[in-house]
């Protein structure tokens, strides 16, 4: 009759402990004729080998006997034969059983935690490993294990399937679930070799699965394929670490670029006019800049520039162009006069010195004594004009800063109402997509902004306006507002 579940589970402690001992003198008659090829006692590798041969005989004769389907056949009086074993000789071969260690074959080595209740399994394991140049721990249970493995790095274990109490299977689930050990590959060794305990250590995490007695071919190819996974693994990690760090260390720097472009900008001033502005940066350190400041005590200048791209580089020529205007350091220049402020800039910030980038700028000076507002744009957006029943666009012909040397720019003036609003501003504010990404009109952005422009919150509005159409509180490009009350 076939085994029942018990009678199976009974087979299997049967088999293990049977084979256990006979395990040992494989081990060690393995290890006595590999050690004895380097004092050359040729008749003593011949008695190990009987040895070893009458113990694989004797191994196979359980195997045969005590598996299911043989007990079944013992029970019902049926003959057994065990398969006989031919002697093998002793080469390398992934089915050898022995294989005389060269230890000055290269390899990896690692720090090796080897797992046994059973104390002469684990010495025979551990005096193999350490003879391939391993560094070897030793515990004989699994929570011991797991103390070991919590207390130092290891680079592998070797971890028993059956243990009084805590059993492989349980350490190996406590390994794999634990963040700290899930990345330490485990290779499952046991007497037992059905299919169903191999496939269950592989599904729970095991790297591998090792079957006693040990093949040393095999043993060493597992344990070395293991410690160059876990070699590359902490090596990729290394590089992650070292990657996350230079991120870390740019964001930071990015952040303190971001900081100063910032504190470069004034703050809002009620005299001699009244400005305001509104600033947003985009996801990435931007080319965006703007300032105003007395030229003299009857001149006031307004400028907004927009460098291409975004950037680090953007950020440092949009600082270095809105500090050589502040400064007033451009040789025979009129800052008075946008046409030749445009003119000295593009002379002074050609592209090709510039790693190809160039900037477009509004640069506006009013005259507090007559109300005249003289301008000049060098490919800008126009600044909006606008007065209790107008809007203006305000701008001149010019080409990009820097974009070809002898570029010519023209000022054009106007008289400015009492009580009027500019806005001078950068393409990122109206040049905003939808979900479904259709561009904003200029014209759209045109009629928000001549309703918001009185409002005491009105760069708010409009900046809300934005923000409610790309339904995010971040742009692709700088947001830059200026808004001047006269």
């Amino acid at each position: 009759m076939a085994s029942s579940d018990s009678s199976r589970a009974l087979l299997a402690k049967v088999r293990h402990d049977l084979r256990t001992p006979i395990n040992h003198i494989l081990g060690y008659s393995e290890l006595l004729a590999e050690e004895s090829d380097t004092i050359q006692a040729v008749a003593l590798v011949e008695d190990l080998d009987r040895i070893r041969m009458a113990a694989r005989n004797l191994l196979e004769l359980i195997d045969t006997n005590l598996s299911d389907e043989g007990f079944d056949r013992l029970t019902l009086g049926e003959e057994v034969h065990a398969k006989p074993i031919a002697t093998l000789p002793r080469t390398a071969s992934l089915n050898g059983d022995l294989v005389a260690s060269d230890d000055n074959d290269s390899h990896v080595t690692g720090r090796i935690l080897v797992v046994d209740d059973n104390e002469e399994n684990c010495q025979t394991l551990s005096r193999r490993l350490l003879r391939h140049g391993h560094s070897v721990a030793i515990v004989y249970n699994g929570m011991d294990a797991l103390s070991r493995l919590r207390e130092s790095p290891f680079d592998l274990v070797l971890l028993d399937v059956l243990m009084p109490g805590l059993d492989g299977y349980e350490v190996l689930r406590l390994i794999k679930t634990d963040s700290d050990l899930r990345h330490i590959p485990v290779i499952m060794v046991s007497a037992l070799d059905e299919i169903e305990s191999v496939v269950h250590c592989i599904e729970s995490g095991a790297e591998d699965y090792l079957p006693k007695p040990f093949n040393p071919t095999l043993l060493r190819a597992r344990i070395g394929a293991s410690l160059e996974k876990k070699a590359l693994r902490d090596d990729e990690q290394r590089h992650l670490r070292v990657i996350e760090e230079t991120q870390n260390r740019l964001k930071h720097e990015l952040d303190e670029a971001a900081r100063y472009v910032r504190s470069i900008i004034p703050a809002p001033i009620t005299e001699p006019v009244a400005i305001d502005w509104k600033y947003i940066p985009s996801t990435e350190l931007g080319g965006d800049a703007f300032g105003y400041h007395s030229i003299d005590e009857d001149h006031f200048a307004i400028y907004l520039l927009d460098v291409c791209g975004h950037g680090v580089g953007a950020s440092l020529l949009s600082v270095t162009a809105m500090n050589v205007i502040r400064s007033g350091s451009l040789a025979d220049t009129d800052f008075r006069e946008p046409s030749q402020v445009l003119s000295a800039l593009n002379e002074a910030f050609p592209m090709e010195r510039q790693n190809n980038m160039y900037f477009t700028i509004w640069y506006g000076v009013f005259n507090l004594r007559s109300r005249v507002l003289k301008y000049a744009s060098g490919g800008h957006p126009p600044a909006l004009l606008i007065g209790a029943d107008v809007v203006r666009e305000i701008r001149s012909p010019g080409l990009l800063i820097g974009a070809m040397e002898g570029a010519v720019f023209a000022s054009e003036s106007l008289e400015v109402p009492l009580g009027a609003r500019l806005l001078v501003f950068s393409d990122g504010v109206y040049e905003i997509s939808r979900p479904d990404r259709k561009m904003v009109e200029f014209s759209e952005f045109k009629a928000a902004a001549s309703e918001a422009a009185f409002a005491d919150n009105g760069l708010d509005l409009l900046a809300k306006w934005a923000i409610d159409i790309h339904i995010s509180e971040t742009f692709q490009d700088d947001y830059s507002m200026l808004r001047v009350c006269f």
